[in-house]
């Protein structure tokens, strides 16, 4: 399982666009179901309250004065059933006694009891046998023939089961929340929907940009109405065509340069070759040659050298630029073939070798001939002896090592190294070569679907190694 995917999927603009839906709607929901919740539960049991204690009262003032004082036991039974309902148990108590029956006015709460002896009627909610219950108290009041009022002394206590009360609120409680989960189900539906219509032009600009990126200058989005996301797939498609246009005239200035420089290479060949010609009978007459005469002889000599060295690199160039550069497979012996680019060059007293004998590789022995000389060639100038020559093989890769003991290589040199006509005068000695060899190096790798890389030694000096395949040399 890939974790990291998963991580990146949670933290997409997706996940949060729907959370931050639900969030919302959660909080609203709560909000309007918790003070919904409250404010029908106060209004049922206020009303409940209200009803009950006016029902109590209005029962107390019709049904009495007493006329007697203090009540009989008798009296205060009839006056206990005359207030009992089917959803009401009254009791009555006159001081120490009360009316016969199962409630015990003791039971009930203090503050309760004092407020009805002071002459007040009030109740109280209490939880009775796990039921919620409303207590209501009154006080009996004696008229007098002038008018006048004085309280009895005999208190009416009233209970009711709230239990219907509490079923409605539980019921209004249970609506509130299906009513908040269908509305967060629902907000979720209308997130996706959202988050659909938002992310795709979002998908879109992303695929483009990839595309973009992978070379497709050609690259459009379509834009979609009048919003902020139409003006960024605006922006997208002129900062597109800005850029096509911009690297088509790049590479038309690319083309024409690389065209111009293996014209004028080919251009060069036919007076080299004669200068050439030229530069041998020179050679053979330079020793005979009076004091600066024979030194121009060999100079124009070796300047001829060097310009035919250069002219034939620019057209190697351009065949890997133009891709007519081609692969001559064979099976080869690679120790043979990198023992005689050595010998060739009169290097091999000057490199020391590790070369296993039979391994054979199917490339090109050409182009790894260019390889061998070009690295051995750029270490024996600009490294430090001994300058070694080493070839390692596995199932399917081999690799030939170059190193030397020399400075090695600057950290800033090494991104460039295989750059053309890159010289690193800053970590090598002044070199008199064209700066294409490393180049030219690299693109046999290339062409063999190898590679060369560069590097310094664990003991200084730089190493070079060059990774090609054994049995495909390059061939699909």
């Amino acid at each position: 399982m890939n974790w990291r995917r998963i991580a990146d999927r949670v933290r997409g603009l997706r996940v949060r666009l729907l959370l931050a839906f639900a969030l919302l709607v959660l909080a609203t929901a709560t909000a309007v179901a918790g003070v919904g919740y409250v404010h029908a539960r106060n209004v049922i049991l206020q009303k409940a309250q209200d009803t009950a204690a006016l029902a109590l009262v209005d029962q107390v003032t019709r049904l009495f004065p007493v006329r007697n004082l203090p009540p009989s036991q008798a009296q205060l039974d009839e006056i206990a059933d005359a207030l009992s309902n089917r959803e009401d148990t009254a009791v009555a108590v006159y001081g120490a006694r009360r009316s016969s029956g199962s409630l015990d006015p003791s039971a009930f709460p203090p503050e309760l009891r004092q407020e009805v002896r002071a002459d007040h009627v009030a109740w109280q909610r209490v939880s009775r046998r796990g039921e919620p219950t409303l207590i209501i108290g009154t006080q009996v009041m004696i008229t007098w023939p002038n008018g006048l009022s004085q309280a009895s002394g005999l208190e009416i206590y009233s209970v009711r089961s709230l239990f219907p009360e509490q079923q409605s609120i539980d019921q209004l409680a249970v609506m509130a929340w299906l009513t908040g989960g269908l509305s967060l189900v629902f907000a979720l539906l209308l997130a996706l929907l959202a988050a659909r219509s938002v992310l795709r032009p979002v998908r879109e600009l992303r695929q483009a940009a990839h595309r973009l990126g992978e070379g497709d200058l050609t690259t459009r989005l379509r834009v979609r109405g009048h919003d902020e996301l139409a003006d960024v797939a605006q922006t997208f498609n002129t900062t597109a065509e800005a850029l096509e246009r911009q690297v088509g005239e790049l590479r038309r200035m690319e083309a024409d340069a690389r065209r111009f420089v293996a014209d004028v290479s080919h251009e060069l060949r036919t007076p080299l070759a004669a200068m050439t010609a030229l530069t041998d009978v020179l050679d053979d007459e330079a020793p005979r040659l009076p004091g600066d005469a024979g030194k121009a002889a060999r100079l124009v000599s070796q300047e001829t050298h060097n310009l035919t060295r250069l002219v034939n690199d620019l057209i190697e160039i351009s065949r890997f630029d133009s891709g007519a550069a081609t692969l001559a497979i064979d099976e080869v012996d690679v120790a043979a073939v990198v023992r005689a680019s050595l010998r060739r060059r009169g290097w091999s007293d000057a490199v020391e070798t590790d070369l296993p004998p039979e391994i054979v590789a199917r490339l090109d022995p050409r182009r790894l001939d260019v390889v061998v000389a070009n690295l051995v060639g750029n270490a024996l100038k600009h490294g430090a002896a001994p300058v070694s020559v080493r070839l390692r093989v596995g199932p399917d890769w081999m690799s030939v090592e170059v190193s030397d003991h020399g400075p090695g290589l600057d950290p800033r040199v090494l991104p460039h190294v295989f750059d053309r006509f890159y010289k690193a005068d800053t970590a090598r000695t002044r070199s008199e070569g064209s700066g294409l060899g490393l180049a030219i190096a690299w693109e046999n790798a290339r062409l063999h679907r190898g590679s060369l890389v560069a590097g310094n030694g664990p003991h200084g000096g730089a190493v070079f190694t060059l990774r090609l395949p054994r049995d495909r040399g390059g061939q699909p």
